[in-house]
């Protein structure tokens, strides 16, 4: 007898119950079964997630909290400071700084110029010490040295008074000296003085010079110097009004912070009567010249 001829005799429900035991027979076989991925019904399809896989930081074992900080911990990372031991700024400083020592040749002549400054005290109350001169052709043309006091009015600017004392142009010749100098807005430095001469003569003095980093080592520096009197004096070569005007672009090269050989170009003219004095003379009341000095400071 054929298989289909057996299942008619059985009927439905002897069927249905061997379809059930094939069923549960293969399902035992197969460990995957009832789990396939994909399940029809018409045109439509369900996919299953995917079981995820575990990670080494599933499987690694719980990290220890950590412990509490104790006296121990802070007496470690805090020692107790001796201040009996500690280093203390010294209460009075000093500086010496020669801001200009150059040379130049100019028709057949020699020249130098100089320009330093010192200074000691603290950061409020300070003495200060300030020469500058020129020679040409190996004479003195002009020289003056300023002793002052100096008060510190504001963390960028000092008020200075004291005495000054000229031994060129012309006789010897001493001042009171009344000025500020400091630090203003966008870094340019600056210093004004006036003077009042021993003869009545009042004159004054304003300088401004900037320091332009070209690198780190590299510095341009302009200058600008202004003389002005309030009367004329013939012997001493000063002329009411402006006087004199000296400009200078220097380029240094600091092979330290404290040594700086620099090479420039300096231009000064006088004015006024001054003008008419030098032309008297046969000279020129324009002078430019190329200069190499040093910078240094200790």
């Amino acid at each position: 007898m054929s298989r289909s001829s057996r299942l008619r005799q059985l009927g439905p429900m002897s069927v249905l119950a061997c379809a059930l035991a094939a069923s549960s027979a293969w399902a035992a076989q197969d460990p995957h079964a009832g789990h396939s991925q994909h399940t029809g019904h018409g045109n439509m399809a369900t996919t299953e997630p995917a079981t995820p896989k575990a990670t080494p930081a599933d499987t690694a074992p719980p990290r220890e909290p950590i412990p509490a900080i104790t006296d121990a911990d802070r007496a470690a990372a805090f020692p107790a400071v001796d201040h009996h031991a500690m280093e203390h700024a010294p209460a009075i400083t000093s500086l010496v700084l020669i801001d200009r020592l150059e040379g130049w040749q100019r028709d057949g002549h020699d020249g130098q110029a100089w320009e330093a400054q010192a200074w000691v005290g603290n950061d409020l109350n300070r003495v200060w010490l300030r020469t500058e001169g020129e020679r040409n052709a190996g004479h003195t043309e002009a020289a003056q040295t300023e002793l002052l006091y100096g008060r510190s009015v504001s963390p960028w600017w000092d008020v200075v008074a004291g005495v000054r004392h000229d031994t060129r142009p012309g006789d010897a010749r001493s001042w009171a000296a009344l000025g500020v100098q400091g630090l203003a807005p966008y870094k340019f430095e600056i210093a004004a003085t006036a003077y009042l001469a021993e003869d009545g003569q009042i004159a004054a003095t304003v300088e401004a010079e900037y320091e332009l980093l070209l690198t780190n080592r590299l510095i341009l520096q302009p200058r600008v110097e202004a003389r002005l009197n309030g009367r004329d004096r013939v012997q001493f070569h000063e002329s009411a009004g402006l006087s004199s005007l000296e400009a200078g672009l220097r380029l240094r090269y600091e092979v330290t912070r404290r040594f700086a050989p620099y090479v420039g170009i300096s231009h000064g003219r006088h004015f006024g009567d001054g003008a008419q004095w030098d032309e008297d003379r046969g000279e020129s009341s324009r002078e430019t010249h190329y200069v190499v000095g040093v910078r240094l400071w200790f």
